[in-house]
């Protein structure tokens, strides 16, 4: 039997043929079962970060829902010292107080008198109430702001 013989040639490349495949897919195994580790470290690091975002919104919820209670007791508080009374709104008029002679005409502002206009306990809670709106806004606001900064830096990986 000598090298060159067909079948030794064709032994000889279905061997190398054969350790190729087998080396082929053992290292496709491998890659498989490697990339399976990394997508299950990968996912376990987002299920933190997401129990870490949720526990920050929720953080941010509560205190939001909590502020906006004790605003309504405050508010309340300060809409019945209005109707009752104890706080009354005021608001600044000017009044010019001409004083004119025929030889002397009035001056333009020079003798006005500040005084103030007490409103009526209905007009002074709708006008206290467009506040209170801007107020609850605000705290809305700065509620989402905060939730986004969390985030942000939970994401980002410094908390």
């Amino acid at each position: 039997m000598s090298i060159f013989n067909p079948w030794v040639i064709l032994g000889f490349i279905f061997a190398i043929g054969a350790a190729a495949t087998g080396g082929y897919h053992k290292g496709r195994l491998s890659e498989e079962n490697r990339q399976k580790l990394v997508i299950a470290q990968l996912n376990e690091e987002a299920k933190v970060k997401e129990q870490a975002l949720a526990k920050a919104v929720t953080t941010t919820a509560t205190q939001l829902v909590k502020v906006n209670n004790e605003a309504k007791v405050q508010i309340a508080k300060r809409d019945a010292a209005i109707t009752a009374g104890t706080i009354k709104l005021r608001v600044p008029t000017k009044t010019v107080c001409p004083v004119s002679t025929p030889d002397n005409p009035a001056p333009t502002g020079g003798n006005s008198v500040q005084t103030g206009t007490e409103l009526d306990p209905t007009t002074a809670r709708s006008l206290v109430a467009i506040t209170d709106q801007g107020d609850a806004n605000t705290r809305q606001l700065n509620a989402c702001i905060d939730a986004y900064n969390a985030a942000y830096q939970t994401l980002k990986g410094q908390k």
